[in-house]
């Protein structure tokens, strides 16, 4: 299939394409008459490399992945994942928490409320 079609067909765009066969992801297609033609088993390749970056692995992960899939590659690398997902998790909570505290705010202007946390900032240190 040419690199449009797979292009289409993974549901990327053909730069993707190219991209990930320069550095590595998909393996470089034979050329005939000029043109790349890609075999099944890239649109599986891009398959994979999609879901894992909608996983949220780094395109390095997926390379890991890549590297021999195995599950002794694939549990460390979706434990760790797994690990940060819930960093990111704790991360969001506390900031959603400070906005809406921040909505909250019955400050007028931006150096009030520069007053008001410094004071309490002071306050928790004594």
């Amino acid at each position: 299939m040419t690199i449009g079609e797979l292009a289409r067909l993974a549901r990327v765009q053909p730069s993707a394409v190219r991209y990930y066969e320069s550095i590595g992801l998909l393996t470089p297609a034979a050329r005939r008459a000029g043109r790349r033609i890609f075999e099944n088993d890239a649109l599986e390749r891009l398959t994979v490399i999609t879901y894992a970056k909608q996983l949220g692995f780094s395109l390095n992960e997926v390379k890991e992945l890549f590297g021999g899939f195995k599950v002794s590659r694939w549990k460390p690398l979706a434990v760790r994942k797994l690990a940060e997902l819930d960093e990111m998790t704790l991360r969001i909570a506390t900031m959603r928490g400070l906005l809406r505290k921040a909505l909250r705010c019955g400050c007028l202007e931006v150096e009030e409320c520069g007053r008001a946390m410094l004071a309490k900032t002071r306050s928790a240190e004594c």
